[in-house]
């Protein structure tokens, strides 16, 4: 089948996006609107600029600056609903969005103000067939006593469209025993547990956040190349890995792991990992600031050598991998088959 039709169907399957950062998905255009709703101008090449990440250290400053413009409920508003129109765009009906509390919560924010806002604005869009479901994030290096506040904001929302917590940040920093206490909180108030975790750092992060934190899925986590061991725990005990290859090749996360000074998509490890049984769910991270969108990162697969069977199947998974139970009810596996 020639490349162009190829992607033409898979990119017409409804799908799930389960690694998705909010914060990361505001258009330059947005920004530039955020940046004018509080006294400052930019244009959107500047905001490109601010967006050109050659590293993970660089994608960290981006989103900080950008998240500096984030500042009252109506902002949140706005990137939701920006964001919903992106997704119905590409044809996604049910996603988890990674929401950066911990950062609220650093510049004295309300993070249930914030949320009730969001709600009201991505509310709408469930009528146009696009379901949101919601992590509540800590930042790695802002420590547990920090997490721990993250998790009772999601306490305090009472919302069932909470789904789980996570932490995500500088995963070289915190040791991961130090948020045993924080996730076994989580894990009390029902909330599924995910951990950033093989980004950057190493093999051990992906055991450490397992074993140690009862993480459900990882972000990422494609240090597990690294460890045959590893891989064959992941695989036995069905643990997804949500992979974003364009932000791994951005970030040079996927070169850092390679142990190269530089990579291609056609070197990312995503084929073998999920040759070796491992639960793979395809998604996109930050694709404002990754100049990516989820049918980039399909068409990436296959780039990498997946077969039109292998990318069908990553459609259904990230519906068989959601934390919603409910997040294939228009989407059964057989629908994919037709």
């Amino acid at each position: 089948m020639p490349a162009s039709l190829f992607s033409e169907k898979i990119a017409a399957l409804p799908k799930a996006e389960l690694h998705l950062h909010l914060e990361g998905s505001i258009q330059p255009a947005t920004v530039c609107t955020l940046t004018a709703r509080h006294g400052v101008t930019a244009t959107e090449e500047e905001v490109r600029e601010h967006y050109a990440c050659r590293n993970f250290s660089e994608f960290i400053e981006a989103f900080k600056w950008v998240t500096s413009f984030l500042r009252e409920p109506q902002d949140y508003a706005l990137i939701g609903r920006d964001l919903a129109e992106y997704l119905l765009e590409q044809n996604v009906v049910y996603t988890e969005v990674t929401l950066s509390v911990g950062v609220m919560l650093l510049r004295k924010q309300k993070p249930e103000a914030n949320f009730e806002a969001l709600l009201r604005a991505t509310e709408p869009f469930e009528r146009k067939g696009l379901h949101f479901r919601w992590v509540f994030d800590a930042a790695r290096q802002f420590g547990a006593e920090a997490a721990m506040k993250v998790v009772d904001a999601a306490k305090n929302c009472r919302s069932k469209t909470i789904v789980a917590f996570g932490i995500g940040g500088d995963e070289l920093s915190v040791p991961t025993e130090a948020f045993r206490p924080v996730y076994d909180k989580a894990a009390t108030i029902g909330l599924h547990r995910l951990m950033h975790a093989g980004e950057v750092g190493g093999p051990e992060k992906i055991r450490e956040a397992i074993e140690r934190l009862g993480a459900e899925r990882i972000g990422h986590g494609i240090a597990a190349i690294n460890d045959p061991a590893l891989m064959d725990l992941l695989a036995e005990k069905k643990i997804p890995l949500e992979i974003c290859p364009g932000s791994n090749l951005r970030t040079g996360a996927l070169a850092r792991q390679l142990q190269r000074a530089e990579a291609r998509i056609e070197d990312h490890p995503m084929p073998k990992l999920l040759r070796h049984g491992i639960p793979i769910v395809l998604s996109t991270d930050d694709p404002a600031m990754f100049h990516t969108t989820l049918r980039t990162e399909y068409e990436n697969a296959a780039r990498m050598g997946l077969s039109e069977e292998e990318l069908t199947d990553l459609v259904a998974a990230g519906f068989q991998h959601a934390f919603d139970p409910h997040a294939d009810v228009h989407n059964r596996r057989s629908k994919f088959r037709e």
